[in-house]
């Protein structure tokens, strides 16, 4: 009894639940015996994603949206479609937000959106990444992206795993963000600096 429960208490980790884990942050290693799940999950959004991005009316859209995402979008959302989504759970969006066409979210390790936030076209927001290490890469590493109350995020503008991006503050278009933007600042350039402050 007691080696059994050892042998359970070990697997645990890899016994509960992947978007849980995937939640809290912890590296999903290409073995893993859940990984299968992420790819199924990935193709069940995929269907609702093609009816969405064929909708031309805004509450189908927020609807469609609201499944994806499994909590209610807000009526004053409006997103341009396509959208682009490969999960959709770990996403939350608040109210008064606007995304425009062409946008990509990868969202296994959490990508929240807080009121007012403009989301300007091509614009990929990615919380997933790899190691470096090419005996390791193929392992998931989720890092949450969380874009604060009023800010804007230009045109084809890349924001990174893990990255914050502070309210009211204004990301220019084109630029990688791959480290955590403060409050009431506009950031530009390459890499990614502070050019003023709001």
């Amino acid at each position: 009894m007691d080696i059994e429960h050892q042998n359970k208490s070990h697997s645990s980790s890899a016994g509960s639940d992947i978007f849980e884990r995937l939640r809290k942050g912890e590296t999903i290693l290409p073995n893993d015996p859940q990984a299968f799940r992420m790819r199924e999950a990935s193709y069940t959004t995929k269907k609702i994603l093609v009816q969405m991005n064929n909708a031309t009316d805004p509450k189908e859209i927020r609807d469609l949206l609201s499944q994806i995402t499994g909590a209610e979008i807000d009526e004053s959302v409006a997103v341009f479609t396509p959208l682009y989504i490969n999960y959709g759970r770990n996403i939350k969006i608040g109210k008064n937000v606007f995304i425009n066409f062409d946008c990509t979210f990868l969202d296994l390790g959490g990508i929240t959106i807080e009121d007012g936030v403009l989301i300007a076209p091509k614009v990929s927001l990615l919380s997933e990444g790899h190691p470096l290490s090419p005996d390791k890469r193929h392992s998931l590493v989720p890092k949450p992206i969380h874009i604060k109350k009023n800010a804007w995020i230009g045109a084809n503008a890349t924001i990174l795993q893990g990255v914050t991006i502070g309210e009211n503050s204004v990301v220019a278009a084109g630029l990688v963000v791959s480290k955590d933007v403060p409050d009431n600042v506009l950031v530009g350039g390459t890499p990614a600096k502070i050019i003023k402050k709001i």
